[in-house]
């Protein structure tokens, strides 16, 4: 992609689990590349030792940061103290500050008025003050809700990257809601540093697009176009199961979390990320046929 913006990732590990590594580097793939990735805490500490494999894997620099005094984090200031460094260097066009302490407000406040894109992420529990400091913010919680989680290697891959190319085209499309095929695959590469379609027998991206039932192509000049198969006929399917299964709960309707787990049972493949949500609720509350009260779904009359 051109002029694609460069990140600084600077992740505190004092606030942020490593299960949520994966997560955040996927999200800041839509946004631009991670040139700097750091993560911060003291690792003589026990309760940080599964942050060590996942910044192996990750390709993340792991910064030791001793706490000197009682009390005080010196973790936040080691962060601090990098970022303007990168900052003055200017080799980074924005910043992407992981942390739940609103230790950072200041620090977010001062990286944007030096024309620098600041990306936030932390937990729900992150105070506003951070979180409003920054351009955007992510809650990391939304962001590892319905990971898709299976332990069939050869199908999780194709399950997986499949998932990805529709976020992907969902979050990026043009208009006509399409994406140019370099950067659908710049975008996934960028999730996937591995990637390689050669790994699955083809020679090509678009050869390899093109095992998948879900998509569609147009040719325009030399350029190819890519988006998702419309999904009326699958949603009015699903939305037949769910009228059968919310209607079996009687007048008092179905729980929301029970009403997933039986469409689920009965659409293994469901995910509404497919339609363009991030939460389960969201759907169910722009089906024209259905309604949330009190944690239940229940038929509109």
């Amino acid at each position: 992609m051109e002029n694609e913006m460069r990140y600084a990732v600077l992740i505190d590990a004092d606030n942020v689990a490593p299960k949520y590594t994966k997560n955040i580097l996927d999200e800041l793939s839509n946004y631009g590349i991670a040139t700097y990735k750091r993560v911060y805490g003291d690792w003589t500490r026990t309760n940080l030792a599964g942050w060590k494999n996942m910044a192996l894997d990750n390709a993340i620099t792991p910064v030791q940061q001793y706490s000197y005094t009682t009390g005080k984090n010196a973790t936040d200031s080691a962060m601090i103290i990098d970022a303007m460094d990168i900052l003055y260097s200017n080799n980074a066009d924005g910043f992407c500050i992981v942390s739940s302490d609103s230790d950072f407000t200041r620090l977010a406040i001062r990286l944007r008025e030096s024309g620098k894109h600041v990306i936030g992420m932390g937990e729900k529990k992150t105070p506003k003050p951070f979180s409003t400091a920054c351009n955007l913010f992510k809650y990391l919680e939304v962001l590892a809700e319905e990971e898709v989680q299976t332990n069939d290697s050869d199908k999780v891959e194709m399950k997986t990257l499949e998932s990805a190319i529709i976020r992907i085209i969902a979050e990026n499309a043009n208009l006509e809601e399409e994406i140019n095929i370099g950067e659908l695959g710049s975008r996934l590469q960028g999730r996937y540093p591995d990637f390689d379609v050669r790994n699955y027998g083809y020679s090509k991206f678009s050869q390899f697009l093109k095992d998948f039932d879900c998509l569609n192509f147009r040719q325009v000049g030399s350029s190819i176009l890519v988006s998702q198969k419309s999904k009326e006929t699958d949603l009015q399917k699903v939305e037949g199961i769910l009228s059968s299964i919310v209607r079996s709960g009687g007048k008092k309707g179905y729980n929301l979390g029970e009403l997933k787990k039986q469409l689920c049972l009965k659409v293994p493949d469901f995910d509404v990320k497919t339609y363009g949500y991030s939460k389960f609720s969201r759907f169910i509350e722009n089906l024209s046929g259905f309604k949330i009260s009190n944690n239940n779904v229940v038929l509109k009359k």
